[in-house]
């Protein structure tokens, strides 16, 4: 799946201190963002058929130009867009997987990635975002802008389908606070 500017490796000691929990993280990043926050959401921003980039058709061995499923969602924490979410799948080969795609609206993709054990996860990708790449302009549009963010992507796949999942880190220049218990 490996594409130009995307990378298996993961130099830790140039990453904010506040994205080591959460970059490299293999299993639920909301779980582990869930984790690090009093109140998170899903915001759903946009969800229907539209053109891919051409990294990501080439991750999921599209013809460029080609059209697929393509959802956008923020992941928010504490009231703060913290991740930028964009979920590409193929429109065919249809797959009983797509209702449960479809139906998702404000509910988390991971929900149904790591509920099914038969799918599959590539290797994480790493990669900085600069103002060039399509998605940095996505994601500044609704969060901060920044002149690079820190994204990771993979694919997750079930038998002949196949969902590229993309997170581009976005507010991320401090640590997160983890709240206090109160009793």
């Amino acid at each position: 799946m490996r594409q130009a500017g995307w990378s298996p490796f993961l130099a830790r000691r140039a990453l904010p201190a506040a994205l080591c929990p959460f970059l490299p993280e293999r299993r639920s990043l909301t779980r582990a963002l869930q984790r690090a926050c009093q109140t998170f959401a899903v915001r759903r921003l946009w969800q229907g058929k539209a053109s891919v980039f051409p990294d990501e058709a080439a991750a999921l061995r599209l013809r460029p130009g080609r059209r697929a499923w393509v959802r956008e969602v923020l992941l928010v924490m504490d009231g703060v867009p913290a991740v930028f979410a964009r979920s590409v799948m193929p429109i065919a080969p249809r797959h009983r997987f797509d209702i449960a795609f479809h139906a998702l609206g404000e509910s988390a993709l991971g929900s149904l990635l790591f509920a099914n054990p038969r799918i599959k996860r590539s290797p994480l990708e790493f990669r900085r975002l600069n103002t060039r790449y399509p998605l940095h302009r996505r994601a500044a549009r609704q969060t901060r802008p920044a002149p690079r963010f820190w994204a990771r992507r993979s694919r997750f796949n079930q038998a002949a389908k196949g969902i590229l999942v993309t997170e581009v880190f976005c507010c991320f220049q401090a640590a997160p606070k983890r709240p206090e218990k109160t009793i």
